[in-house]
């Protein structure tokens, strides 16, 4: 792990390189953001040393353009909409089932996102936490919380069902 003297100066050194590699690449802001403190993080945990400046330089270049084309795949394998839009075209339903969606629609908007992709479109945990910006935990806690609303307001026995 490197001194934080060391990440200092690399971020001094390298900001606009990488920025610039990142617009380029994303022409988005938050992915921008989002590499940019990628590339430093993978740079403050690397261990070793670099062969010269133009190593390093050389290194910053090849970690970015990687982690900007890492996003762009995962983009393109796993298509997104806004949430808003889905809200419009709900899936047919067994009128059965028609209790359970009037409470998970019911639910916050922070748990009904999660509930709704996991149990009616299928997306798993780490891919809700793609699309939503979540971490994976939080996505998990999230599905967690809002099982134990929906077992109160329905009437659940608590034993999973």
């Amino acid at each position: 792990m490197r001194s934080e003297a060391e990440v200092d100066r690399a971020v001094e050194q390298y900001a606009d390189t990488v920025w610039r590699i990142c617009t380029v690449h994303l022409k988005n802001h938050a992915d921008t953001e989002d590499i940019f403190q990628t590339v430093f993080l993978k740079y403050a945990l690397r261990p070793g040393s670099f062969r010269g400046p133009e190593h390093e330089k050389a290194w910053f270049i090849r970690v970015t353009v990687n982690a900007c084309r890492d996003l762009l795949r995962r983009f393109r394998r796993a298509p997104t909409m806004p949430l808003e839009a889905l809200g419009d075209r709900p899936a047919p339903l067994p009128p059965d089932h028609r209790e359970v969606l009037e409470a998970v629609q019911a639910l916050p908007e922070k748990y009904r996102d999660v509930v709704y992709l996991h149990y009616y479109e299928g997306y798993t945990a780490p891919e809700i936490g793609r699309l939503l910006g979540k971490n994976v935990n939080t996505v998990y806690t999230l599905l967690t919380r809002s099982k134990e609303l929906l077992r109160q307001k329905l009437g659940g026995d608590g034993d999973g069902t």
